[in-house]
């Protein structure tokens, strides 16, 4: 892949099943609220290790746990956390679902 437009359906596919996405929307959200709120209280920017253990921590429970695949973080950990944050939004909106249909047909 050469560039975040081949990218994003191929991870629409790798986060085809509803639980994933929610463990990845609630991960997104929770990760830096998280580091706010222990910034906030500390003081300290020893809070940021928080980020990737709240993010990761629920991501990959959704890879290994639900999808049964190997988090595209590993190969592509910049345009996987862009694709995390735009698959948010796509969640708030509700138009996530139809991304992953999409994704999914080109497959076929």
């Amino acid at each position: 892949m050469k560039s975040f437009q081949e990218f994003w359906p191929f991870y629409c596919r790798e986060h085809s099943k509803p639980l994933t996405r929610r463990l990845h929307f609630a991960g997104s959200l929770l990760a830096p609220m998280a580091v706010a709120g222990a910034y906030a209280v500390t003081r300290s920017a020893h809070a940021l290790w928080l980020y990737p253990l709240i993010g990761y921590g629920f991501a990959w429970v959704g890879h290994f746990g639900v999808e049964k695949n190997r988090p595209a973080t590993f190969r592509h950990p910049i345009w996987s956390l862009a694709a995390d944050y735009k698959m948010v939004g796509k969640m708030l909106t509700g138009s996530m679902d139809d991304e992953v249909r999409r994704a999914m047909e080109q497959t076929r």
